[in-house]
């Protein structure tokens, strides 16, 4: 039995993320007190911490970190759909963009689409799937980070 990667049994394998599939992963609000709390613990730079700097700089007010961004992208896709399928693991990101700033009280969409996939070479009963995932503001109605990475997930069969 193959398990998801939260430790259930997994429902979606390798053969069911074929190019061309969507994943919606849901809206999250981003909350200032988190935003913040992420930012002073990993990204301690004044326009993500400081008020009175942020609203004299070039977003006009705190911005959150383009790694909290980024991870919360991480949980969505999780909860959309890494806990529902037979991932091994992520050979890692090929491109991540921060596209616009994101401030607390936005509203986030997150989508992620199959561009690619191949069996793996050196590791039977894997297949590598090429993906891309975004995050969308839906109050301004733009892109906020966009990125392209792998996974290796197993097949159905192995």
């Amino acid at each position: 039995m193959h398990l998801s990667g939260t430790g259930t049994p997994a429902e979606l394998f390798y053969e069911d993320l074929t190019p061309g599939r969507e994943f919606d992963l849901g809206r999250v609000l981003v909350d200032d007190t988190d935003m913040r709390r992420f930012a002073d613990r990993f990204d301690p730079q004044w326009y993500h911490t400081d008020d009175g700097l942020a609203s004299d700089g070039p977003f006009g007010n705190v911005t959150a970190s383009g790694w909290y961004t980024a991870s919360l992208f991480m949980r969505m896709y999780v909860d959309a759909v890494l806990s529902k399928a037979a991932a091994e693991a992520s050979p890692g990101v090929e491109e991540m963009r921060w596209t616009a700033p994101v401030y607390a009280g936005d509203r986030l969409s997150g989508r992620l689409s199959v561009l690619e996939q191949s069996l793996s070479r050196t590791r039977p009963g894997l297949g590598t799937v090429k993906l891309a995932g975004a995050l969308r503001c839906d109050t301004r109605g733009v892109d906020v980070i966009r990125m392209r990475f792998r996974g290796w997930f197993a097949l159905r069969s192995s």
